[in-house]
């Protein structure tokens, strides 16, 4: 992920609707939620949960898939991974003092244990 791309992933993430489409989607996992049940659970009207699932997707944190007049929605853990990739090795530069604060091993970006 370069500077430009995290710009409109963070831009993305700065609003609260969308914080809480990604959390949902996140719940949800591989199977998504269908465009309806996600505008209802984020209490969003569907048009205003479209707008925000459209810059999402933009940023690269959703995904959608269509089957005739059904929009399901998943999350892209890879997005939401270089995303957070991108904070701790560019803007921290791999700071050990950072990783331990995230639980992170210094050797990588993974979760100890995980």
């Amino acid at each position: 992920m370069n500077e430009a791309q995290a710009l409109i992933a963070f831009g993305a993430l700065s609003n609260a609707t969308r914080l809480k489409i990604i959390r949902l989607l996140v719940e949800a996992g591989p199977d998504g939620l269908q465009a309806g049940d996600l505008a209802k659970s984020a209490g969003a009207s569907p048009s205003r949960a479209s707008f925000h699932l459209a810059a999402l997707a933009e940023a690269g944190l959703v995904t959608s898939d269509k089957q005739a007049r059904t929009i399901t929605y998943r999350v892209s853990f890879d997005g939401l991974g270089e995303l957070i990739g991108f904070i701790l090795t560019d803007c921290c530069k791999g700071h050990p003092q950072v990783q331990a604060c995230c639980g992170l091993s210094v050797a990588g970006l993974q979760r100890d244990g995980c």
